[in-house]
């Protein structure tokens, strides 16, 4: 670990001043305005450096602990993707999705801990993630609105009562131009080209066409502001993927776990933990992104005091993700291994041997996902500025998101095609990039297309909708002299409707839909894989090449052959599309009154104005949580351990309620002891809401279920919010027109975190065949003591309880044993959330410098957060062990050179953030640190017009993950640099 942070810090420094020699500079200009009626000479600052001096503005002018970052112009933020712009922030860092940022963590609190308002609004949120699993989360996804119609970005780090609630890391407040704001007439058009140089397909050059365009009219008394964006990109996000089973302790020996032979070297013995792989696969994932935005704001101030505005946001992310992977499952039998040394014991290598009888096969899968999210939000807003320094602000608005499926295979679609013939299977650990390799057995060579065979597939259907009903009234007074310098006041109504609906139906044919002559050769394509994943150690080593297949084409194939859609094992969908119907659906409605009352005060202190603001919000929110059931009528066992619920079609809603109230305190206290220089001390209550997938009511089974037992999920609309209690101190000296130095530290205190309860139960009176009479009797039989054996008995002797449909190539029968009333209840453990009695206590510092070097046009940014938490994940304890750990905490650092003089301008920025661990459970998920150079390039060759240049990933560094062992690897992605370039006009 020491090493990673040398490494960063060396890259921090070396990389960004080679980089900024080598960039030319880039954004903006200074230009000289007319001389002021006194005669003196007054310089009009725009660009990088105005954009700089406006963010440093809102951070040394506001109450509390605020960052922002500020437009360099109308129509030209600093990024092209807000999350990327956001990561610029002391303390903030971001997640990638499909190659871009996606969404924030801030002072390590994730994206469900971050609260996103657009010009204060409360902002509904809606993705679908991967498709695979009903949509939960409450995090806003910065993909779906672009960066060109943006003014400001806000980042409340400190609670205040008059800011919304729902953010414990922060409240982010997305600020859109007013036409009001910026009198007469302005606007910008930009066209780009979008290179990605990850993508699998080829050299292909995508647009990008931007425009804005703000004017006033009748004195300034009217305005009208229209924006709009249409971003195209192709790109590739290739990984290796490994699934690993629960860690299991040394002394174990069960199925799962090591076998204790020879074979295993250095075996983990005791205490010692370690992780086995489940499966190994590499995956080609191309990406197409289509996103359109767009703006109107109308403005009318009929009187000097008065100012009425409408204005629509619209946003659509259109996100298609083709798959296609090679992969090997094991069945942990006849293992050999090599281990490093405990307490947590890491893989060299796992390896696996079958016999020719075992048909053991390497797979050929391919998935789509194909979604997309729209977002419409229609507001008005009365601003009265009444006599006697009142301020009165009446705020609605109606905003819904939606995401759905684009196609009629469902949000995410997954088929498999397998060889079947393997003699052993290895995978190597040695490499960043963990090495597949493998053997087949004479005869069989797995690039013949001619013997690739269908096999099993899943479609699943996932939609998310949501939608914010919200009006507040706002009113302020302005105290002129004395100590009181205002009050502030106020109360805001919102309703929050979510409903997410999710459903698949599935076909467990793995063993071979039909023979291999089913498919026609053609609709394969056979393709080069260590290209795929650029520089990345250990990329020479792994599989040489594997088939790709034509997605649409071979369902529509296993349709006609199979009935994979239209009549499914598993599951229905709707006539004539392999949409499958929803299974759950889930419908929460969120209440919320907020009043809130603020006092200002203003004092002298050094010489300098001081100021308290203390303040007090309380918010009562009532829930009813409503899901639609799936109502099971019995069990069956289809395979060796493969047992499944049989639906009977039938569905209802169960409804369950709760509520809360929260009384959330803000104080915050600045004084100057030296002219610019400014001392900070905060202290607030602030709390974030559970995740919609937390408050669903209703209890949904699992489909599968094994030999033993069920599983199971039910939410609890009763959950409490998570609430943090906050210390914030920080001291800044503003020495310069856009330079400064700060330090900051902060404390946390975060109550009523939600853990998972695990409840032991039935339900709906199903039964199973394991264990019960007929199982039994096969045993006393004397049927051999397999899976293979027991099965047949059962098909032999009770044939009206069962139905065989034949036999796979090694004898065993095929087909479904279904429970009767005689058979034993099925046990389920069924997970519930709860709030914890554990708390979480984090804490951290914060270091910023912002430099302009005199009049040269070069400056610097660096920043530096660390972040500790006393929750932390012991790797060295087994799955069955609970365990409570604060997720995404990480150190994270910026360093930033800019120019910006004469019509140059230039910026090269390096990201950094340390390992995290992204998530819990049984076993810990880490992603390791990872740090990226971005840098970009214009020069104003004539007055409005401009030409630039752009690269993000510059040195296209790779990204990876790992469980308890850095040698679990989950996943390993290379990185590739994106570039564009382009011109844009503004006026």
């Amino acid at each position: 670990m020491r090493d990673l942070k040398a490494r960063a810090l060396s890259r921090l420094v070396i990389g960004v001043s080679t980089l900024a020699i080598a960039t030319a500079p880039a954004f903006a200009q200074e230009s000289e305005a007319p001389a002021p009626a006194d005669g003196g000479e007054e310089i009009v600052i725009t660009g990088i450096r105005a954009s700089l001096e406006a963010s440093m503005n809102i951070k040394r002018d506001s109450q509390g602990v605020v960052d922002a970052i500020s437009a360099e112009d109308i129509g030209k933020f600093p990024d092209t993707n807000l999350a990327e712009s956001l990561q610029r922030i002391t303390g903030v860092s971001i997640d990638r999705s499909n190659g871009e940022g996606s969404t924030v963590t801030v002072r390590g609190f994730g994206p469900e801990f971050n609260l996103v308002t657009l010009n204060g609004r409360q902002m509904p949120t809606s993705t679908l993630g991967d498709g695979a699993s009903p949509p939960a989360s409450r995090s806003f996804d910065f993909a779906n609105l672009a960066s060109e119609g943006i003014a400001a970005v806000e980042v409340y780090k400190t609670g205040r009562a008059s800011i919304p609630s729902g953010g414990i890391g922060s409240s982010i407040n997305i600020k859109t131009p007013r036409p009001l704001d910026r009198p007469g007439m302005r606007g910008s058009i930009a066209v780009k080209g979008v290179f990605d140089s990850s993508y699998n397909q080829g050299d292909e050059i995508t647009p990008e066409v931007s425009g804005i365009f703000s004017t006033t009219a009748m004195d300034d008394r009217f305005g009208i502001m229209i924006a709009g964006s249409y971003q195209r990109r192709k790109a590739s996000n290739n990984s290796y993927n490994t699934d690993w089973r629960d860690g299991y302790l040394g002394s174990e020996n069960n199925w799962g776990s090591l076998p204790r032979n020879g074979a295993q070297q250095n075996r983990p013995e005791g205490n010692d933990v370690y992780e086995v792989p489940q499966n190994g696969s590499y995956n080609l994932n191309d990406i197409d992104r289509e996103r359109i935005n767009g703006q109107a704001v109308l403005q009318f101030r009929p009187t000097d005091s008065l100012t009425a505005t409408l204005d629509y946001t619209y946003s659509r992310n259109k996100v298609e993700v083709r798959n296609n992977s090679v992969g090997i499952w094991f069945n942990f039998n006849n293992v050999s291994s090599n281990w490093t040394d405990g307490p947590v014991a890491g893989p060299i290598f796992y390896s696996e041997a079958f016999t020719a009888a075992e048909r053991k096969d390497l797979s050929y899968s391919g998935s789509l996902v194909a979604n997309q999210s729209e977002n419409h939000s229609f507001g008005g807003n009365l601003t009265w500025e009444a006599p006697g320094g009142v301020t009165v602000v009446l705020d609605a608005h109606h905003s819904t998101a939606e995401s759905k499926p684009t196609n009629d295979f469902g949000s995410s679609v997954s088929v498999g095609n397998a060889v079947f013939g393997v003699a052993s299977q290895t995978i190597n650990y040695d490499t960043t990039l963990p090495a597949i390799s493998y053997t087949m057995h004479p005869g069989i060579d797995a690039l013949d297309a001619s013997l690739i065979t269908p096999g099993g597939n899943a479609f699943r259907n996932a939609y998310f909708r949501d939608e914010i009903n919200q009006i507040q009234l706002r009113g302020s007074y302005d105290h002129d002299g004395g100590f009181l310098d205002g009050i502030d006041f106020g109360m805001a109504y919102t309703e929050n409707k979510v409903r997410s609906a999710y459903g698949f139906i599935q076909n467990e044919t793995w063993s071979g839909a039909g023979p291999a002559s089913d498919i026609p050769d053609d609709i394969f394509t056979l393709v080069s894989l260590p290209d795929k994943f650029g520089n990345m150690d250990g990329a020479g080593s792994i599989i040489p090449s594997f088939y790709t297949f034509d997605f649409e084409r071979m369902v529509g194939l296993i349709e006609s052959l199979y009935g994979t859609c239209s009549n499914p094992q598993i599951g229905s969908a709707a006539p004539g599309t392999c949409l499958a119907d929803y299974t759950v659906d889930r419908r929460i409605t969120e209440k919320t009154v907020s009043p809130y009352f603020q006092f200002r005060g203003k004092f002298g202190a050094f010489g300098n104005d001081g100021h308290i603001v203390a303040g007090l919000r309380y918010e009562h929110t009532d829930i009813n949580s409503a899901a639609l059931v799936p109502i099971p009528t019995g069990t069956s066992w289809n395979a060796a351990n493969e047992f499944y619920i049989i639906y009977s079609g039938d569905q209802d809603f169960s409804t369950f309620k709760g509520s809360y109230e929260n009384w959330l305190p803000a104080v915050d206290f600045d004084i100057s002891p030296l002219e610019n220089v400014k001392l900070r001390a905060s202290y607030s209550h602030t709390i974030a809401r559970a995740d919609y997938g937390s408050l669903q009511g209703g209890l949904t089974l699992d489909a599968q279920f094994r030999i033993g037992f069920g599983t199971g999920s039910r939410g609890n609309p009763g959950l409490l919010p998570y609430k943090s209690k906050n210390i914030d101190l920080s001291a800044e000296w503003y020495y310069g027109r856009n330079s400064y130095i700060s330090a900051g530290f902060f404390h946390k205190n975060v109550e009523n975190f939600i853990s998972q309860d695990r409840v032991n139960q039935s339900a709906f009176g199903l039964r199973t065949v394991a264990n019960g009479p007929r199982y039994n009797a096969a045993v006393a039989a004397g049927a051999a003591n397999t899976t293979c054996g027991i099965r047949g008995y059962i098909f032999a002797n009770y044939p009206g309880s069962s139905t065989q449909t034949g036999t796979d190539p090694s004898g065993c029968p095929i087909g479904q044993i279904f429970a009767l009333p005689e058979d034993p209840l099925l046990n389920f453990q069924v997970n519930t959330p709860v709030n914890s009695d554990q708390t979480g206590k984090l804490y951290g510092f914060e270091f910023a410098v912002q430099h302009s070097f005199w009049d040269t046009g070069f400056g610097a940014i660096l920043n530096y957060t660390i972040v500790r938490g006393d929750a932390t994940f012991d790797n060295t304890q087994p799955a069955t062990v609970t365990q409570f750990a604060l997720t995404g905490l990480s150190d994270s650092a910026n360093a930033v050179l800019f120019y910006d003089k004469g019509g140059f301008q230039a910026r090269v920025a390096y990201n950094w953030r340390d390992q995290f661990l992204a998530g819990t459970g049984a076993n810990p998920f880490y992603v390791e640190a990872y740090g990226q150079v971005d840098a970009s390039a214009s020069y104003e060759f004539t007055k409005g017009l401009t030409v630039f240049g752009e690269v993000i990933n510059l040195t296209g560094e790779d990204r990876r993950g790992h469980r308890r062992s850095d040698r679990n690897v989950y996943f390993a992605s290379p990185g590739f640099a994106r570039y564009a370039a382009g011109v844009r006009f503004s006026f």
